[in-house]
């Protein structure tokens, strides 16, 4: 919670463009600071969001990588070793547009990225931002 209160005393006060680069620097900061295997996912999954949903602003979320659109976070990544989790996982919030009928999921486990893997969290993204 402190680390959220700390995000946003940062983004007060700040412009659209100077919040998104200095949103990704941080973000960068904290997967640099995450220890392995967290920050080899969370490096690649950065870079799957920004080739798949570029409109997508980076920041911290808790923490935590996270992307958004105005302002309201879509997705995020949380690193096993913060949660002291036997994965790492990447998320959904309610602003992505993932509606599959009644149910669907919004969080998935990762323990590993494959080419398989990782296609489907790029068409997942696309999804959510409404590119596909």
């Amino acid at each position: 919670m402190r680390e959220r209160a700390s995000e946003l005393k940062a983004e007060r006060g700040r412009g659209r463009g100077a919040m998104a680069a200095d949103g990704e620097a941080a973000m960068l900061a904290k997967i640099a600071e995450m220890p392995e295997p967290d920050r080899s996912l969370a490096g690649r999954i950065h870079e799957i969001v920004r080739e798949n949903a570029p409109a997508l602003t980076p920041k911290t979320w808790y923490g935590m990588p996270a992307y958004a659109h105005d302002g309201k976070v879509v997705c995020f990544f949380q690193g096993a070793s913060k949660f002291k989790s036997r994965y790492a996982s990447f998320g959904f919030n309610d602003e992505a547009r993932l509606d599959d009928g009644t149910m669907w999921p919004t969080a998935f486990a990762l323990i590993g990225l494959t080419p398989e893997a990782e296609a489907r969290i790029a068409a997942l993204v696309r999804k959510a931002v409404g590119i596909d």
